[in-house]
């Protein structure tokens, strides 16, 4: 059996080592398995701006180009945080316009704490614009608690309550992929944007994944909004 460093990203069952880093270039990656296994033709748009704790993270992804070419998966860092938020609000978009390549698109932005408080207006915006048919959109954003690189400890969730944004908070690196496909899933769903809260010991971390193509089960409910089925032509 031949191993490579690759490994991490293309095992698709069994037991992986990640960082914590290494672990969010993968979900989107597992994310578009996903999608090609239930026979839709989607695609991910990654921007954003960097900053501990997820410094580093678009120098992964660059290195990982062509794996991430191969999924039809294009990252895009952003001149600043702001401009990163509104590319991705307009990648929720292209439905609207002629020419279209996927039926969905899947959205990541990253940023940290500081980058979260300079798009609220955009969040907010973006959000109750909601997501694309087949599409969603994730924020990964980094709280740096223990202020170990900011002028200020971080805790970002009021910023996204006051924006209406669900919130996931994983707790292990094995988290980070399962709540992130959750996170997924529910933005699809619900047509609201998702932010996964990230924190400084998870992402300079590392330690043993499992992983597998059923691996977490999502199970999307049945809901009636005035008798009639949410959402409407079950487009999300």
């Amino acid at each position: 059996m031949v191993v490579t460093l690759d490994d991490k990203y293309t095992v698709t069952v069994g037991s992986v080592y990640l960082t914590g880093i290494q672990a969010l270039v993968r979900l989107p990656l597992d994310q578009q398995r996903r999608d090609a296994q239930a026979g839709l033709h989607t695609g991910v748009f990654i921007t954003g701006y960097e900053g501990s704790p997820l410094a580093g993270y678009d120098l992964t992804l660059a290195r990982t180009g062509q794996l991430l070419k191969a999924h039809n998966i294009v990252h895009q860092p952003a001149v600043n945080e702001e401009l990163g938020a509104t590319a991705m609000m307009g990648s929720q978009l292209v439905h609207l316009f002629p020419g279209l390549r996927v039926e969905g698109v899947n959205s990541i932005w990253y940023g940290k704490g500081p980058g979260v408080d300079r798009c609220g207006d955009i969040f907010k915006h973006a959000n109750f614009g909601g997501t694309g048919p087949q599409s969603a959109a994730i924020i990964l954003g980094g709280d740096d608690h223990n202020c170990k690189s900011s002028t200020l400890p971080h805790q970002s969730d009021f910023a996204y309550m006051s924006a209406g944004i669900p919130i996931l908070y994983p707790a292990s690196i094995q988290e980070f992929l399962e709540l992130g496909l959750h996170a997924f899933a529910l933005s699809r769903f619900s047509g609201c944007w998702v932010a996964l809260k990230l924190v400084t010991n998870l992402c300079d971390g590392g330690g043993v994944v499992e992983v597998g193509p059923d691996r977490p089960q999502v199970i999307i409910p049945d809901v009636l909004i005035g008798g009639k089925p949410f959402p409407a032509g079950a487009n999300r």
